[in-house]
């Protein structure tokens, strides 16, 4: 790529003010601190301009103005990624989506809402809520944007029932590197009409085209719910009823899994007892049908199911008061184990349903042999693990290396088990590495050519997946 210098990046502001009032542009001094990184921290590069369009079109003509000049730009919904995906590690420009959050149409025939790439996931679900429908996809992050969300294909709690974003994306708008407009997909249900080029973009991390604007998949909202809260003494006993509980034709909206040292972060931080604690490992469970008979029927056979496979107990969480005090403490556990030491990383990596007790158990393994502290939860019903290297009493240095011996091995591990690096967060900046010692050469290079294909200046989001 064509380095450009501060006296370009001028010229380059000039160019833009012609086409953008001073709320809308930021250059040098005007910049937030906060555009240089994502929530994690870990990695920060300020860009040299910030652009906030407010359509689509003007994103275009950013875009067609950057690739004519091969300069870098990196999209940004909300910065709450945490794996340095929005970071511009080369400068440039910097698209902040963030003005284009609103939400365009609810199409209760179609079952479709069509939103802006820049609206808040906690918006887009309580709007599709007030008027009686579900938005599916439930990542941890209420406050991050759709488009980013679609840009990593997020998961969340939801996912073992209702799928990963991607089963909920209907149509999308992309601007290309070239500053062309791409209107893919649309409000149908199914399409043979050549290549699926929506479904590519999704989950692209931003290095294939700019996501201006989503039609995205509602469902009717459901009319009853409930929890249910299942400890065990044993993480293997826990992880090793997921299948069956799987098998059983119930579905479950989340099966979620978390054990004693995340309830003891969490009691600390919170300074109080989270409720039924002492059990070594738990298993947490919600359901929604569109009746309490269904539900009730649901839940009281998946706690049979558990106790005979080695629950100690099984309580519903059937005041609004217990199930509110449960989903507050899992909401906050990454929360919670991040305030329990100085610098914390965290692998996401994804493993069959089936290996999720043996991975547990080398990450319990590692843990003592390195003698580093890695708390855990995760989404369990889908085998995406949350994992947290703590740093504890290290000093930088010895921490650092600590970091990068226990992602290796774990990565390397969850691979073994036919599993992957990511299952929700995105490659990013911070992963890269990591992919690549786990996949294919001839993947790495496929994913490449449409990258060239696409983005033949590789200008847009540098340095970032491949």
């Amino acid at each position: 790529m064509t380095v450009t210098t501060t006296t370009d990046y001028q010229t380059i502001y000039q160019q833009l003010e012609k086409s953008f009032d001073n709320q809308s542009l930021l250059f040098g001094d005007q910049i937030n601190p906060d555009f240089g990184h994502d929530e994690m921290e870990s990695f920060q590069h300020l860009p040299d301009i910030v652009v906030r369009p407010k359509t689509t079109q003007e994103v275009a003509l950013v875009m067609k103005l950057a690739n004519q000049h091969q300069i870098p730009v990196t999209a940004r919904g909300t910065g709450t990624g945490l794996v340095g995906g929005c970071v511009p590690m080369e400068g440039g420009i910097l698209i902040d989506l963030s003005a284009m959050n609103q939400i365009l149409e609810l199409d209760a025939d179609n079952l479709t809402l069509t939103t802006e790439a820049g609206a808040m996931l906690k918006d887009v679900a309580t709007y599709a809520s007030d008027q009686g429908f579900l938005y599916a996809p439930d990542p941890g992050e209420k406050t991050a944007s759709i488009g980013g969300n679609i840009a990593t294909n997020a998961g969340g709690m939801r996912a073992v029932k209702y799928g990963v974003t991607r089963e909920s994306v209907r149509a999308l708008t992309v601007v290309t590197p070239q500053g062309d407009i791409l209107k893919l997909g649309g409000k149908i249900v199914k399409t043979s009409s050549g290549l699926d080029l929506k479904d590519l973009f999704i989950g692209s991390e931003g290095i294939l085209g700019i996501i201006t604007e989503a039609t995205l998949r509602i469902r009717p909202l459901p009319k009853a719910n409930t929890s249910l809260m299942v400890p065990f003494d044993d993480f293997k006993a826990a992880l090793g009823t997921v299948p069956k509980i799987l098998q059983s034709g119930i579905q479950p909206t989340a099966v979620e899994f978390f054990e004693a040292d995340s309830v003891k972060c969490w009691e600390n931080f919170a300074s109080q007892e989270f409720p039924q604690s002492g059990a070594a490992a738990y298993l947490l469970l919600t359901f929604d049908e569109q009746s309490d008979e269904i539900i009730e029927s649901d839940y009281e056979a998946i706690a049979e199911l558990c106790l005979d496979n080695g629950a100690s107990d099984a309580y519903v969480l059937d005041t609004d008061e217990l199930k509110k005090a449960v989903w507050s403490a899992r909401d906050t556990f990454l929360e919670a184990i991040k305030a329990s030491t100085p610098d914390m990383d965290e692998a996401d990596a994804v493993v069959p349903r089936s290996a999720t007790a043996e991975f547990v158990q080398y990450t319990h393994d590692l843990a003592k042999k390195e003698q580093i502290r890695i708390p855990g939860f995760g989404h369990v019903g889908d085998g995406n693990l949350h994992l947290y290297i703590c740093q504890d009493d290290y000093d930088d240095t010895t921490w650092k290396a600590k970091l990068s011996t226990v992602f290796n091995a774990l990565y390397a591990k969850a691979s073994a088990l036919d599993g992957k690096v990511s299952g929700e967060h995105g490659i990013g900046y911070a992963k890269r590495n990591y992919l690549k010692n786990t996949t294919l050469d001839a993947d790495l290079v496929a994913m490449r050519a449409v990258k060239t294909a696409l983005d033949p200046n590789h200008i847009l989001n540098p340095d970032k997946v491949i």
